[in-house]
């Protein structure tokens, strides 16, 4: 049963590692994929920004000095704040229900969410006796222009993350499957199959499911442990190959295990550790992974020795690559740093929980 496992997943190889082209998902689909999105705070805060930076040059055109400039902006701020977080509100607890609507359908229900509460700001400066409601027309003709803007960024944003997520996945499936890799492992499966089968046949078991999941459908995210177990079919191999060279060390908060980020994302870089950290160095080196959840936040750290404290610098692509899939999917609220200090290299990454 297992050899026919293994088997199938290698005779798969020659044509699971063609990602599904775009060109391939049905038009609606690829149009409506994440637009209305809005419940994220990188998106939350650059509609602030945005309606922040109308209204402060709207006021301009009134002021008649600084003071009356600052009273006016506090004054526009305090009803077109409000009719965008309403915006922004609305859209995301009824996102399911707009992917569902063609592009246009789309647009026309931005637009017309957009004037409503564009008259709602104007309302809520009626109410304060700021303003009358003669000026109905052009507060819905605001409301419905912001909205547009910004409903343009989204589809923009979605756009965007389509082919990204589709040339990250072939940079994935070419970095996790280089020839060299496969070679060495079955080499070493080889080497084994006599003096210790069963050792053979583990290292087998661990390059399938190291294949299975580089092969599997792409999906938005995964839970931390899937990436962590996938990490360890990966060491398991290396281990046969390096030998007493590679140390590994195991620091995991099981509380943190929930956590989402995009699949195949640690894999690469326990790779990019053995790669500049083990395999250049002839005593070898410690690779550490640990997991730590500190309230909201997830913090996932891989570390390594490097020899002579610098070793080959590689070309970044790996790192680059995490980068911008952990962007894509945290926005502002994933972070990704790296540093080579005192002999160690360490990659950082935080994601929400």
């Amino acid at each position: 049963m297992k050899d026919s496992r293994i088997l199938s997943t290698f005779q798969d190889l020659s044509h699971a590692t063609r990602p599904r082209p775009l060109a391939e998902m049905p038009e609606h689909v690829r149009a409506r994929v994440q637009v209305f999105d809005t419940c994220q705070v990188g998106v939350v805060l650059r509609a602030v920004m945005l309606v922040e930076a109308i209204v402060a040059v709207g006021a301009l055109f009134v002021a008649q000095g600084l003071n009356d400039w600052l009273l006016r902006f506090a004054l526009l701020t305090g009803a077109a704040l409000p009719a965008m977080l309403t915006w922004l509100l609305v859209v995301c607890a009824c996102k399911r229900l707009l992917a569902r609507l063609q592009t246009s359908g789309q647009w026309a229900a931005g637009l017309a969410l957009g004037a409503l509460c564009g008259l709602y700001g104007l309302g809520l400066l009626a109410w304060m006796g700021f303003a009358d409601l003669q000026h109905a027309l052009a507060s819905a003709s605001a409301g419905a222009l912001v909205a547009g803007v910004m409903v343009a960024g989204l589809v923009w944003r979605a756009r965007a993350q389509m082919p990204a997520s589709t040339k990250a996945q072939l940079a994935e499936l070419q970095a996790r499957i280089r020839p060299h890799f496969l070679f060495n492992s079955l080499n070493s499966a080889i080497a084994l199959v006599r003096e210790e089968p069963a050792k053979a046949e583990s290292l087998l078991e661990d390059l399938s499911e190291l294949f299975r999941h580089a092969l599997a459908d792409t999906k938005e995210a995964v839970p931390l442990r899937q990436e962590l177990e996938l990490a360890e079919h990966y060491l398991a191999i290396e281990q046969v190959r390096f030998g007493e060279r590679l140390r590994v060390e195991w620091s995991i908060d099981e509380s943190a295990s929930k956590a989402r980020l995009p699949p195949l994302i640690l894999q690469p870089l326990v790779e990019n550790a053995v790669k500049h950290g083990v395999e250049p160095s002839p005593i070898g080196a410690v690779v550490r992974i640990s997991t730590q959840r500190r309230g909201t936040v997830v913090v996932i750290k891989v570390t390594n020795t490097v020899p002579g404290g610098s070793g080959r610098r590689g070309n970044g692509l790996a790192l680059d690559n995490v980068r911008q899939r952990l962007t894509l999917l945290h926005d502002v609220q994933g972070r990704f740093q790296s540093a080579l200090v005192n002999g160690l290299f360490q990659v950082r990454l935080e994601i929400p929980l």
